[in-house]
Parts: structure tokens; C-alpha cells; sequence
């Protein structure tokens, strides 16, 4: 017979309360935290609810307080792992609450995004947390006024929404910087999205750092991609057909710089030998590329982890203020010094 057949039945709020020597309703005040009682009922409680290992049914209790005990997550593509690591800081994050989330993908589409949080919205999620997106401030703040909502990429700060993003200029900054220091001047560029916020960013970081240079700004040295690794490839034979010139190759995220590598590879183009290579995220696989890539690192994991802190927070009604760490150059083996 199976073991699970003779296991004791889950232990219950009248079960504590019995061991205790108290009523029931003492026990769920002293759950709720709205009891006052004496320090040896509360000891007595607390004692029983360990020996017995007992676990209140969080989901009900939240029910209790009008809540659905889960929150909707809006990422913008579910299969990135740049939105991986992010969710993973999420998940750690809800560890232990008794909270549970629900994830959409709004695509980069602000129409997509707004439909996505009016359907997590009538699900009766208790808070949403946005990673990126192209929806407006307004909208946000205008969707917060029903439940709270932390975003990523954009500054908020109200008492239903808040919002906090990295800064992609001086990330951007520090990769065309390192590569300047190690004597390159021919550095190509592999842009994201023409409408992302984040890739425009990017771009004037790489714009500021060869000015502060006294680099001369070639278009012809910029090739739009669209943070994808087919991109990356696509931009790259875009410059090689178009003859241009280039030690160096700026790629506006990791992704767009794996396809670089890939192109560089099937054209016998070694890197760092030949051509020196940065990317921006550092994604987990980024430590594994070969070489392994020199990167600027996005605290990912951080930002999901903070981000659900702080919608616990709001829920909750208390005051929030959210810190994430700085971007941060990860030299690697992609870059080397010209001779």
C-alpha cells in the first residue's frame, strides 16, 4: 500500500488551537496580526503552530482581506531570456508570500500591453508588474488607479505606481569607452529598434562616448537591428557588403551580438583577433559564448526581485522606494587591445 495512505491528515486552525489552549479565533487573529493577547498565549500559539507544522491556507486569507493572492506579469517576449532572468528574480520574490502570478506578453506593442493589463485587470490580480514596454506613462498611471503597478524602463513614483529604469546612455557609454581605450576608432555599431526607448539610449551613448573622443560619428558605420541574433547577422553582412572599415563592433544587446559572432565566425573573421566585440545585457549564456563575450552587465535577476518587493509593498499600502544596482562593464574575451 502506498506510504501517503497512513500519512496523517494536515493539521487545522482548531487542531492549534486545542494544543494551545485557546480559541480558534485567537489563533487567526494572531495570524492576521490583529490580536492582542499575552506574550505566553501568543509564545503558546506560535510553539503549537510549529510542532504541529501547521500552514494557513494563505489563499483564503487573502480572501478574507479581498484578495485574489496573485499578481499579473507583463513581459514583452516570453521566450527571451533577457525576460527570463527578470522572472526568475520574481519568483524568488514570491517565494513564501502566497502570492502566485500570471504572465502575459504584450510583444512591444502598447495596443497589445494595454489589452494585456485589462485582461489581468478583470482576473482581479492584486498588483501588476510591467518589464519594459511601449505603453505611455499616462496609461500606466491611469491603469494603477485600479490596482498597483511597478513598471521597468520609466521613471514613476505615486502611491499605486512605481517605476524605475537602468541608464542605458552611460551602459552604452562604458562599452564604446572600453574599446576606444584600447585604441580603436572604427567602431561599428548594431542598433536596436528605431521606436525602443532603451535602443535610442543606447545609440547616444555610443554617440557621446566617440565625441568625448574626438571620433568623427560615420552613419555608415551604424546598421539598425532589432535585438535579435538574426539582426545581428543581417547588420553585420550589411557593413561588410557596403565595404566598410571597422576593428570593433558595438552590438546594442547580447543577442544582436551573438548573431555578430556567428557572422564573424562563417566569414573566418576571428574574434578578438581580428575584430573586437562588446555586447549589453550579459545574459547567463553570454559567459559561454566562444570566446566568451565582454558585456555590459544589467542586474536582470535584481530587477525582478526588487520589482516584486516593491509591488508587495503597494499592496500592502506601505511606502515604497525602489534601488537597483548600476550597469557595470564585464571584460571578457572579446575585446583586445590593437597593436
Amino acid at each position: 500500500m502506498n506510504d501517503s495512505a497512513h500519512a496523517a491528515p494536515p493539521s487545522t486552525l482548531l487542531d492549534v488551537a486545542r494544543q494551545a489552549g485557546v480559541s480558534p479565533s485567537t489563533v487567526s487573529r494572531i495570524l492576521n496580526g490583529t490580536a492582542r493577547v499575552s506574550d505566553d498565549k501568543r509564545d503558546a500559539v506560535l510553539a503549537a503552530i510549529a510542532h504541529m507544522k501547521f500552514a494557513p491556507n494563505q489563499m483564503a486569507q487573502g480572501l478574507k482581506k479581498g484578495r485574489s493572492m496573485t499578481i499579473g506579469i507583463v513581459v514583452q517576449d516570453i521566450s527571451s531570456p533577457f525576460f527570463d532572468e527578470s522572472l526568475r528574480g520574481v519568483d524568488d520574490g514570491l517565494k513564501d508570500t502566497g502570492y502566485a502570478s500570471v504572465i502575459v506578453s504584450g510583444h512591444w506593442n502598447a495596443q497589445e500591453e494595454a489589452d494585456r493589463i485589462r485582461l489581468l485587470l478583470a482576473r482581479k490580480v492584486d498588483g501588476i508588474i510591467l518589464l519594459s514596454g511601449r505603453i505611455s506613462d499616462e496609461s500606466v498611471l491611469d491603469f494603477s488607479q485600479q490596482r498597483p503597478i511597478v513598471s521597468t524602463g520609466r521613471l514613476l513614483a505615486t502611491k499605486s505606481a512605481i517605476g524605475f529604469k537602468l541608464d542605458n546612455e552611460y551602459g552604452a557609454y562604458l562599452a564604446v569607452r572600453h574599446l576606444i581605450e584600447l585604441g580603436h576608432r572604427r567602431i561599428a555599431f548594431v542598433a536596436g529598434p528605431a521606436n525602443n526607448t532603451d535602443a535610442a539610449e543606447r545609440l547616444t551613448g555610443y554617440q557621446r562616448a566617440l565625441r568625448e573622443a574626438d571620433i568623427a560619428i560615420d552613419p555608415k558605420l551604424m546598421a539598425e537591428g532589432d535585438f535579435h541574433e538574426a539582426s545581428g547577422m543581417l547588420a553585420m553582412n550589411h557593413l561588410f557588403d557596403t565595404q566598410q572599415q571597422f576593428s570593433a563592433v558595438f552590438a546594442a544587446n547580447d543577442l544582436s551580438a551573438y548573431g555578430v559572432r556567428l557572422c564573424l565566425y562563417r566569414k573566418g573573421i576571428r574574434v578578438p583577433d581580428d575584430i573586437s566585440l562588446v555586447g549589453f545585457d550579459d545574459l547567463p549564456g553570454s559567459s559561454y559564448t566562444t570566446p566568451p563575450l565582454t558585456t555590459i552587465h544589467q542586474p536582470l535577476y535584481d530587477i525582478g526581485r526588487i520589482a516584486t518587493e516593491a509591488l508587495l509593498g503597494l499592496i500592502n499600502g506601505e511606502a515604497v522606494q525602489a534601488a537597483i544596482p548600476p550597469l557595470e562593464l564585464i571584460v571578457r574575451e572579446t575585446t583586445r587591445r590593437i597593436r
